[in-house]
Order: structure tokens, then C-alpha cells, then sequence
């Protein structure tokens, strides 16, 4: 058994190039035998769903155009379905999982790559953005179970981070894209296109997994602004009332918003309409309420 390695020609509008890779050229070189080991058997406590699909994995390489100079963060690489294209096209990957078999697996047949056993959502993205001197570009097939755990662990450490392409479910990819007025405009929607360009490049039928998950998926691209869309004033006030108002999303902002001013000592801004639903509001006008809330902070 071989596996492919990417050839990567970054001219316009040409196709992804593999050639196969073998023992000698050095994967799988400190235990062959593993060479043979097609599969591993998914665990349903851990939410793996294994992307076995070809053309998909040829695919979302081609949405991710690695390039000789990057430094990336590969989460849950599964049997290495991206990671075999990844491993030979980038500057130097590191891959992280809590399975210890997949971990197994990863170091034994990409001796080159950096693989971390453990939870992403303790890895410290910060030093590894220091050690090579440039953001780090994240991508990755994630346990559906804990999406937005790490979307926002990476929306925290964004200054570390320079774009991340998910395999993610329908309907988050959705609600990240999602636009003032709809009904899946809320937390995500607000949270992420203020600090990020939100793209979602295409979708994945439930086929192209073993087990089959019962719903589709979709390819997003977050690639992160240097600086936010609106200037914020204080960056967790305006998290926490976002939260606040869209945890009460039917309610009218005099209710939602007069209860977060209550809980934290801020006065009902003046200027703002509280007969509208926080879905109404665009993150422009979010911001501008947040901000304006700062302003009557009680003095420490």
C-alpha cells in the first residue's frame, strides 16, 4: 500500500498533482507493516467519523493551497486523509488527537511530522506561532460534538492564527455565515464575521465517511482580519452581551438587554431602539450598543 503525497503546482488553474510515496522515500520507514493497516475501527465516544473519500480529501487540499513556507496545525487527523497530502507540502504540520491510536499511527508512518497526543483545546498555539515566527494556518476534520469549544478556543488565540478551513456540520457552517434578520443569524454569526472573513467553500455528503454521520457537512474558511471589523472598547463586555441578548433571541432587547445592564451595572443606552429583537441588529450596530454600554461602566 502506498500513499500519495501532494506535488503541488500553484499555478492558476491547474489541477492537484500526487505522486505515490513509497518506504524508501521515507514514509511508514520505521514500521512498514503499518503500510498495510488500511483502517482504524472509529470510536463513538470519541465522535470519529473517518473521511474516507478521495476526491473529497483532493479536494479540501485544493481549497487549503499549502504552500512550502507554512506552518500548520492539522486537529483530529484520523487515519491521515489530509495528513498524507499535507505532510510533504508544507514547511513543517503538526497534528494533534486524543487517541492514542491515531497517534500511533501518525508517528509511525510520518516520521517528519510534529503529532501531539492530547486535546487541542490545551495546546499552546501561541508558542508555536513564536517558535517559526508566523501565524499559524489551521485545518482540520473535528468531532462534530465539540465544534464551537474549538472554534472559539481559535477565535481566542486568533493573533496566533492565520486562516482555518473545518470540516464542520450544515448547520453550523450556516449559522456562521448567517446574516441579520434570518434565524440562523446569532452568537456564531456575530462572533466570528467581526473578527474574520467567514467563507463556506463547499459540502460533503454523508458518504464520503465511515461511520456515515447523519448529517452533511461543509467546508469553512476563517480567515482572520488583523484587526476587528468594528472597533470594540472592551472585547468581553461585548461577548457577554452578545451571549446574553441571543440566549433570549425572542425576547425584545428592553427585556434581553435591561437584564445584562442589571447584572452588570451598566445604564440602558439611550439611543438604541429596545423595541427590536437582538436578530435584527447588525454587528455594526451591536458593537456600537456594547460600546456605548463601556461608557457607563460603573468606576472601579
Amino acid at each position: 500500500m502506498t500513499f500519495p503525497s501532494v506535488n503541488i503546482d500553484h499555478s492558476p488553474g491547474r489541477r492537484l498533482n500526487t505522486r505515490p510515496v513509497t518506504k524508501e522515500s521515507g514514509l511508514g520507514r520505521r514500521n512498514p507493516t503499518l503500510l498495510h493497516a488500511q483502517h482504524l475501527r472509529p470510536k463513538k465516544s470519541l465522535g470519529q467519523n473517518f473521511l474516507r473519500d478521495e476526491n473529497i480529501c483532493r479536494k479540501i487540499v485544493r481549497a487549503i493551497q499549502p504552500q512550502p513556507s507554512d506552518i500548520m496545525l492539522e486537529i483530529g487527523p484520523g487515519e491521515g486523509a489530509l495528513t498524507k497530502y499535507l505532510a510533504h507540502a508544507v514547511k513543517h504540520l503538526v497534528t494533534v488527537d486524543v487517541d492514542e491510536r491515531v497517534v500511533f499511527r501518525m508517528r509511525e508512518l510520518f516520521p517528519d511530522v510534529e503529532v501531539v497526543h492530547g486535546d487541542v483545546l490545551e495546546l499552546e498555539l501561541d508558542k508555536i506561532s513564536r517558535k517559526y515566527g508566523v501565524p499559524i494556518r489551521v485545518v482540520g476534520n473535528i468531532p462534530y460534538n465539540i465544534t464551537s469549544p474549538i472554534l472559539f478556543y481559535l477565535l481566542d488565540r486568533r493573533s496566533s492564527v492565520r486562516d482555518v478551513i473545518l470540516m464542520v456540520q450544515k448547520e453550523v457552517a450556516q449559522r456562521l455565515v448567517a446574516k441579520p434578520g434570518s434565524k440562523d443569524y446569532g452568537i456564531l454569526s456575530v462572533s466570528f464575521q467581526l473578527f474574520a472573513d467567514v467563507e463556506v467553500l463547499f459540502d460533503v455528503s454523508p458518504n464520503a465517511f465511515f461511520p456515515k454521520p447523519d448529517v452533511i457537512s461543509s467546508i469553512i474558511h476563517l480567515y482572520i482580519l488583523g484587526t476587528p471589523r468594528y472597533p470594540v472598547a472592551d472585547e468581553e463586555i461585548f461577548r457577554s452581551m452578545v451571549r446574553a441578548i441571543f440566549g433570549k433571541r425572542r425576547k425584545m432587547l428592553r427585556g434581553s438587554l435591561k437584564y445584562f445592564c442589571d447584572e452588570y451595572g451598566f445604564t440602558l443606552p439611550k439611543k438604541v431602539d429596545l423595541t427590536r429583537r437582538p436578530e435584527e441588529l447588525s454587528i455594526e450596530q451591536l458593537v456600537r450598543m456594547s460600546n456605548s454600554l463601556v461608557e457607563t461602566a460603573p468606576a472601579q
